[in-house]
């Protein structure tokens, strides 16, 4: 985000959290049952709702967000620039806002071809050079919203999802 660039391939943290699981849907309505699965089973192993973090690429995604809480029987705390208490309450927000937080568990959803990167960012390039800078700063958002997870991750999308998404499952 500062402009520096690093390789974080084969680094090794000092964390044990397991793999992130990736996953792909036909609708939009079977990943909203799929993550709230997941979260109901996230907070059944023992972690609290308040340490649970839902992200999505913009607000237009966000009500795909609220829809995950509902299914889980979950509170939303919409995240903002404002601090709030988040006890109790599920976090859900754009990940943009991901930037400084952390969560036992992260779900990062809607992440579709068309939305990640954002379809809307990528028309408005004037030349390859612009293209590049979009795809890479688009690339960190999603891997700042990724690392905000310390034990837990899923990321998931509707078909066909997001090309980012080769960057996780390269990996296994």
């Amino acid at each position: 985000m500062d402009g520096n660039e690093e390789n974080r391939r084969n680094v090794i943290s000092v964390f044990n959290g397991l793999e992130p699981e990736v996953k792909t849907f036909d609708d939009v309505s079977q990943e909203a049952e799929e993550v709230a699965a997941w979260v109901r089973k996230v907070i059944e192993d023992g972690i609290n709702s308040e340490e649970i973090g839902i992200f999505v690429r913009s607000n237009s995604e966000l009500s795909r967000a609220r829809k995950v809480a509902t299914l889980a029987g979950q509170t939303p705390l919409e995240l903002s620039n404002r601090v709030e208490d988040r006890d109790g309450r599920l976090s859900i927000g754009a990940m943009h806002l991901a930037k400084g937080l952390e969560f036992q568990a992260v779900a990062v959803m809607a992440c579709e071809d068309n939305i990640l990167p954002s379809q809307a960012r990528i028309e408005t390039v004037a030349d390859e050079d612009e293209l590049d800078e979009v795809y890479e700063t688009e690339r960190r958002l999603f891997y700042v919203a990724c690392t905000r997870a310390r034990d837990r991750l899923l990321i998931s999308g509707v078909k066909p999802e997001s090309e980012f998404f080769e960057d996780f499952l390269e990996r296994r």
